[in-house]
């Protein structure tokens, strides 16, 4: 039974007698969306890709060269979507997520070292005479955030180039909101000194 209420919501009838079957333990979104994941469900899996991919990137980004960024987010989830059977609670998917996209982001350097590449002058003079102003000045500053030190680069570039607020920030990366909230403020002072200029997050 139901009956459709003054806004236009379907309300459903409470039952007279007692359910069958006990009700379904409550749980949070993303563990929702493993859950199906893991019973095949690629649609899920598109779903924990959009809701994650910015923060992959941001933490990426604070670590890795920008133009192999999109390439190295790809791999996280596929890595992810590997291991996803390994992850033993469902609701930690965020900070687990972020584990392996710093994981990642060091075995890019490891790897690098083995394979010989193009002189980073040759790579840089072509992206240059390519780059706007604006996108010349947000280098600039994306330069200056990555010489902070790492809680606060990878903490500003998830607010500033991917903007995430706060809250999304410490959901998403398993770290507290004290924390969070202390990285942001540290870390927008140090930049401010660095550019010259006052920011706000």
């Amino acid at each position: 039974m139901y009956e459709i209420d003054s806004s236009g919501l379907i309300l459903v009838a409470r039952q007279t007698q007692p359910a069958l079957a006990p009700p379904a333990i409550e749980t949070a979104p993303e563990g929702a969306l493993v859950a199906a994941v893991l019973r095949g469900d690629q649609d899920a899996f598109g779903r924990l890709y959009a809701l994650y991919s910015p923060m992959v990137h941001g933490i990426l980004l604070a670590r890795v060269p920008w133009s192999e960024v999109d390439d190295l987010v790809q791999d996280v989830f596929l890595l992810a979507l590997r291991r996803l059977n390994t992850l033993r609670d469902a609701s930690a998917f965020g900070g687990w997520l972020a584990m392996i996209a710093r994981n990642r982001a060091m075995d890019f350097y490891r790897r690098r070292r083995e394979t010989e590449e193009l002189s980073e002058d040759l790579t840089q003079d072509r992206q240059s005479a390519a780059r706007s102003e604006a996108e010349a000045d947000a280098a600039r500053a994306l330069e200056s955030i990555l010489e902070l030190p790492e809680a606060y680069r990878e903490t500003l570039i998830l607010r500033l180039v991917e903007g995430m607020t706060g809250p999304e920030i410490a959901e998403r990366t398993g770290l507290t909101a004290a924390s969070v909230r202390v990285n942001l403020h540290r870390g927008m002072k140090l930049l401010r000194e660095k550019l010259g200029v006052e920011a706000q997050v």
